[in-house]
């Protein structure tokens, strides 16, 4: 048991199951656009969540706080280098604009982990705006990226679900806000926070609803019942939702939502 949770514990800390969720989300846009399975492009996101999620993860704790690597994290560096070896490998099978935004999103990483002007805080570190800047990363590699590689026109479609793909995972982020709340820097002015953990959950129940009804205007019945179970099991991890949670609450058991709707979507 002691080894299969060591096991379980790196696929976690490596960023391994996050990468699968950001996979899992482009595959949902391959599907909702009705687009050609693009191998290149949905391992570029794969590998490359796990890159950016681990230097944004690790690098304060090695350059900064000078804590000792250990075996794990060693590790983990490992991967996280082979995982940007492929993340340079499948770039290049990128379109050219695609390339240019990917790079966008990069700089964003960058900017959200190094401080960039002397004496001052990361963008990580910046009140009230984590949140904004993660949602907008995820929005952009899990659906920007793969749509326009595909070079299909913009359409209103295409904003739906940017909006929807944005709100969901800012809902996602509450819940880990809400987890978080003991630990987190006050300065940080997180959502619960700023508003508190009931206001916080009354936010993201409230969201929840333009997230389906935003459906009702481009999904099938098939895909809305769908969203509906995604909503009701949003809503229960929303519901209990507290500083006492196991840290598997959230690091496995919300970020498998991702993965959870594209099997739905699979396999129903």
């Amino acid at each position: 048991m002691k080894l299969l949770k060591q096991i379980f514990d790196f696929y976690l800390n490596s960023s391994i199951h996050v990468a699968l969720s950001c996979y899992a989300l482009v595959r949902i846009t391959f599907y909702f656009f009705h687009l050609q399975y693009d191998e290149p492009m949905a391992l570029f996101v794969f590998f490359g969540t796990i890159v950016g999620y681990n230097f944004v993860k690790y690098d304060a704790l090695v350059r900064v706080k000078k804590k000792p690597i250990g075996k794990q994290l060693k590790i983990i560096a490992l991967l996280s280098f082979i995982s940007l070896l492929l993340v340079g490998y499948y770039f290049f099978h990128l379109k050219r604009i695609t390339q240019i935004v990917s790079v966008g999103i990069f700089a964003i990483t960058a900017l959200y982990t190094l401080p960039f002007f002397p004496n001052k805080k990361n963008a990580r570190n910046w009140a009230g705006v984590k949140i904004y800047i993660v949602s907008l990363c995820w929005v952009g590699a899990t659906l920007v990226l793969p749509y326009i590689n595909a070079e299909v026109p913009f359409t209103a479609n295409f904003f739906i679900k940017c909006l929807q793909r944005f709100v969901l995972v800012f809902v996602l982020i509450l819940v880990f806000e809400i987890l978080d709340l003991a630990n987190d820097d006050p300065h940080l002015q997180t959502v619960p926070q700023t508003i508190g953990v009931k206001r916080t959950k009354i936010l993201g129940f409230s969201l929840l609803v333009p997230f389906w009804v935003l459906g009702i205007l481009t999904f099938t019945l098939h895909d809305l019942i769908i969203n509906l179970i995604m909503v009701v099991t949003l809503m229960l991890f929303i519901l209990f939702a507290n500083t006492n949670r196991s840290k598997y609450y959230t690091s496995f058991w919300v970020e498998s939502v991702p993965i959870f709707w594209w099997l739905m979507i699979a396999f129903l």
